[in-house]
């Protein structure tokens, strides 16, 4: 009989935030992938949690995907988390998962913490219509994603390092102006948690005179201009108003 792979979220910051639900998968699970076991032990020894730990990551899942795969068709239990938040969101988790359902094996994902949605909400700006960016290209492909978002009408979300946050809000001002709404959110729910808002101008201010530190969750307001654009274009007005003319 075929067992399971369940895809655990795992605080971002503050431990209070692990859901029994969770604790209770990680207990009963034969084993747990993590990004880094390193990381995911201190996780587990907080709750108690005694299940072997396997490491699993973006520099190895293409080689372990497969051994993973065999592991739960022949009737193991394995969860997989990452060093924090929801694995698949930027972390790994995507590979294991689509192979998973490949081979027919029920996936289970539970609900939890993820860093982009509170930095969202918290943002100020618009939430009901928005597009996941993750962590932008290094080099290939940067510009183009740049310019893209630029032009995009929905809020746009971004990951970044501290050590890229001021070359990352730069280009952004290149492509969208200085004065286009932002919002960055840094350490979500920890002790210092802190989110900046204003124009890409004065948050770039902001972080150039006070050194960013921690994860960073940056919110960019959409393009006003292709929202114009895109406005419902009547198909029939030119021919009522030729009509119209007419009489």
């Amino acid at each position: 009989m075929s067992g399971k792979l369940y895809i655990v979220p795992t605080p971002v910051g503050n431990l209070a935030d692990m859901s029994p639900r969770a604790i209770e998968v990680l207990k009963t699970a034969d084993v747990i992938l993590a990004e880094d076991t390193r990381t995911s032990k201190v996780l587990m020894d907080h709750f108690g949690i005694t299940t072997p730990l396997v490491s699993h990551h973006k520099y190895n899942e293409h080689d372990t995907t497969d051994g993973v795969i065999s592991r739960i068709m022949g009737g193991e239990t394995v969860a997989l988390v990452s060093d924090a938040g929801t694995p698949g969101i930027s972390d790994p988790g995507f590979l294991l998962s689509r192979a998973a359902r490949k081979s027919g094996v029920e996936v289970i994902t539970l609900p939890g913490p993820t860093a982009f949605v509170p930095a969202l909400v918290n943002s100020g700006l618009p939430c009901d219509r928005f597009t996941f960016e993750g962590f932008l290209p290094p080099k290939k492909g940067r510009r183009t994603r740049l310019e893209e978002i630029a032009a995009e009408p929905r809020t746009v979300i971004v990951y970044e390092s501290p050590l890229k946050l001021l070359k990352t809000l730069g280009d952004l001002i290149d492509v969208c102006g200085g004065d286009r709404p932002v919002s960055v959110s840094r350490e979500i729910s920890k002790l210092h948690e802190q989110t900046v808002r204003g124009t890409l101008s004065e948050v770039l201010e902001y972080f150039t005179l006070n050194q960013p530190r921690g994860e960073m969750v940056i919110i960019i307001k959409g393009d006003d201009s292709a929202n114009e654009r895109r406005v419902h274009r009547n198909k029939y007005k030119d021919i009522d108003t030729e009509i119209t003319n007419q009489h």
